[in-house]
């Protein structure tokens, strides 16, 4: 045999996406392009943070300036959880239907024009309406952006698809430590008779990343392997394979001749919602989706209203707000949500949501009994326990509330079942920013006993599913039989 006819590197047949994925688990090379793609997926999490904390320390401005009511003020924070809510449901359909790329391409839109409207609204329903379209590009954003992280990452080893996914996480509270930094020199650098403009610079900022983005990700952004192989469209995967992580790779052409392109991958499970509540998937679904309503009302109830925590039942001034509810997303939130990732890299994921959500109750439990501190110990103690609640969160339901339904699903629902989940969120948060200012204004801090709940609920769910989404590859065609056994 000529030294012509052998190739200096060997070329690995696919015929599914399971091939794909075995490939990707298997490679070892340091695909840098890979690790832009995970970046820019990050980055449209960085601005779903940034957008949702925006008015977390602006809102009372807001309720001065246009006058609001109690109602009123919760339909303004709420809006954008409802367009949330339908723009995951649309997103994560379309993420699954037409691809991650076309989507992922087309949602940093809904963020630079709702920004800048946000920014500029002369009246309250301009305002409702711009967070509203923020709110679609959230939706649609969350579930293409894990799906990248999934699908882009090997299954085990360093930066694998867990510990990628739980980046989300931290990610999500340095956005949230950056708007409060560009609040707090904003709060400097505006004179005295424009403070109330600290909401609307805030606002228009979220414009600049999103642009940003925009710019970097047509360069490097490509579709997802799995995804290409899983409709059949094998030379698209040959061809990301190559270009994303240097795998040289072909498209099997000894396949069964009575089988095409689009029926290559039969094992895998339909575009539909209704899929998400038969077996095998129906105990994920539910364990997933009581995780998706509970996470968020009590984020909501902690981390969007910190600022009025702080100022309301710690008697905080504005300078002292600012920098307590910054040095709590530093020093607690943040590195709760590095610890996360190393968690996800080494623990069952099941076992890292059960520690954080038990850590939570407790935390939230001793700030009702605390009630409103009086003396520097009281009030040292319910700022130990508001860093405790964001520590678990980062490390433990906040990361785990992504991994979950992420590794619950095969390529082809992945979308799906993300923005069903997704959705769920923005229900538990619009209900949260709707009913917490109520209970805050009847109950106090005993409103923090009726957040308790929402903690304890999925650790029942969690010990009775015992389903655990890291211990085989979802994406593996036999892993998919052997859990529907």
């Amino acid at each position: 045999m000529s030294t012509l006819d052998i190739e200096p590197v060997a070329s690995s047949p696919i015929r599914s996406a399971s091939d794909v994925s075995r490939l990707i688990n298997a490679s070892t090379a340091r695909a840098s392009h890979t690790r832009v793609i995970v970046l820019l997926a990050l980055g449209g999490v960085f601005l779903d943070a940034y957008d949702l904390t925006t008015l977390s320390y602006g809102i009372q401005d807001v309720v001065r300036e246009f006058h609001l009511t109690p109602a009123l003020t919760g339909f303004v924070t709420s809006s954008i959880m409802i367009g949330t809510i339908l723009g995951s449901l649309v997103g994560g359909w379309f993420t699954d239907r037409i691809g991650r790329y076309q989507v992922f391409m087309a949602d940093m839109l809904f963020f630079v024009v709702a920004a800048i409207a946000a920014g500029l609204a002369p009246n309250v329903w301009v305002l409702i309406a711009a967070r509203f379209v923020m709110g679609l590009g959230v939706g649609i954003d969350l579930p293409v952006a894990m799906a990248f992280l999934s699908e882009f990452s090997r299954f085990q080893g360093s930066g694998n698809k867990a510990s990628r996914l739980a980046a989300w996480c931290p990610m999500w509270y340095a956005a949230s430590s950056v708007c409060f930094l560009i609040v707090f020199g904003l709060y400097f650098l505006l004179p005295q008779e424009h403070a109330g403009w600290l909401w609307r610079a805030s606002l228009i900022f979220g414009a600049v990343p999103a642009l940003i983005i925009i710019a970097v990700r047509s360069r490097f952004m490509n579709e997802s392997p799995l995804w290409a192989a899983n409709q059949g469209k094998l030379d698209d995967a040959v061809r990301i394979l190559r270009e994303s992580y240097g795998i040289r790779a072909h498209k099997d052409e000894h396949k069964d001749e009575h089988k095409d392109d689009a029926a290559s991958a039969v094992s895998q499970p339909p575009v539909s919602f209704r899929v998400l509540f038969r077996k095998p998937y129906l105990a994920r679904t539910i364990v997933a989706s009581v995780m998706n309503l509970c996470i968020p009302f009590e984020y909501t109830a902690i981390a969007f209203f910190l600022p009025s925590i702080l100022s309301q039942f710690l008697g905080a001034g504005v300078f002292e707000t600012i920098s307590a509810s910054l040095a709590l997303n530093v020093l607690f939130a943040l590195t709760g949500g590095l610890l996360g990732m190393r968690l996800a890299h080494t623990r069952p994921s099941r076992h890292v949501a059960l520690a954080g959500f038990a850590l939570q109750f407790v935390a939230l439990v001793a700030l009702a009994l605390l009630g409103h501190p009086q003396t520097a110990l009281g009030i040292g103690i319910a700022l130990a326990m508001l860093g405790t609640w964001l520590f678990a969160e980062g490390f433990g339901p906040g990361a785990q509330m992504m991994i979950y339904p992420a590794l619950s699903y095969p390529t082809s629902i992945r979308g799906t079942g993300l923005g069903f989940g997704r959705a769920l969120s923005g229900i538990g948060s619009a209900v949260a920013l709707f009913v917490l200012p109520i209970l805050n204004a009847r109950l106090g801090t005993d409103m923090f006993w009726v957040v308790a709940l929402t903690a304890i609920i999925p650790i029942g769910f969690l010990a009775l599913v015992k389903y655990e989404p890291t211990e085989h590859d979802i994406d593996d065609e036999d892993t998919i039989h052997a859990s529907a056994r």
